[in-house]
């Protein structure tokens, strides 16, 4: 199976997702925060929370694991992206290693499927097309190299995003 046909884009909600793992865009304190870290904790329940409580944190360009609690997921992988600053502080290279820790970790776990948000697009305020080039490029180079995760879906809640998204496939 081709590295492109590992990935599948999907619109609509990432907490209604049946999968191995998916991929929290969290911040810093991995705390309920708002976007899609809040509609993950909301649909988690609180032990999500409390479980990322004990955690402590996690810098930004990390990942972290907990259980799923109520999710379909079976886990979360709480990655940490960049708040856009203009694009000279490193967030590119920040945004690059929330995918391929992420892919790592799912890979190290043997997990099947991982869906992904779209890192740091909301409140961060990352560019959609560059975020969205960034993690393609990583996914699909994270996939050429391993056997797991056997697809990765990526979840777009934001209409913009999943045209950016599908913009970008066509051409690859």
């Amino acid at each position: 199976m081709s590295k492109t046909a590992r990935v599948r884009l999907v619109r609509g909600d990432i907490t209604a997702l049946d999968v191995d793992a998916l991929v929290n865009a969290a911040n810093s304190s991995l705390l309920d925060g708002g976007g899609v870290d809040g509609a993950i904790h909301r649909a988690a329940g609180p032990g999500l929370l409390e479980e990322c409580r004990r955690l402590g944190g996690c810098p930004t360009g990390e990942v972290r694991l907990t259980r799923g609690h109520a999710l379909p997921a079976r886990w979360v992988i709480h990655a940490v992206g960049p708040i856009w600053r203009g694009g000279g502080e490193n967030e590119d290279t920040l945004l690059a290693s929330c995918y391929r820790n992420a892919l790592a970790l799912a890979a190290e776990r043997g997990f099947a499927s991982l869906a992904f948000p779209a890192i740091s697009c909301g409140v961060y305020g990352f560019p959609i097309p560059r975020a969205c080039r960034i993690a393609l490029r990583e996914i699909h180079g994270f996939l050429a190299q391993h056997d797991v995760p056997r697809e990765v879906a990526l979840a777009c809640f934001d209409p913009t995003v999943h045209l950016e998204y599908a913009t970008q496939l066509s051409l690859s």
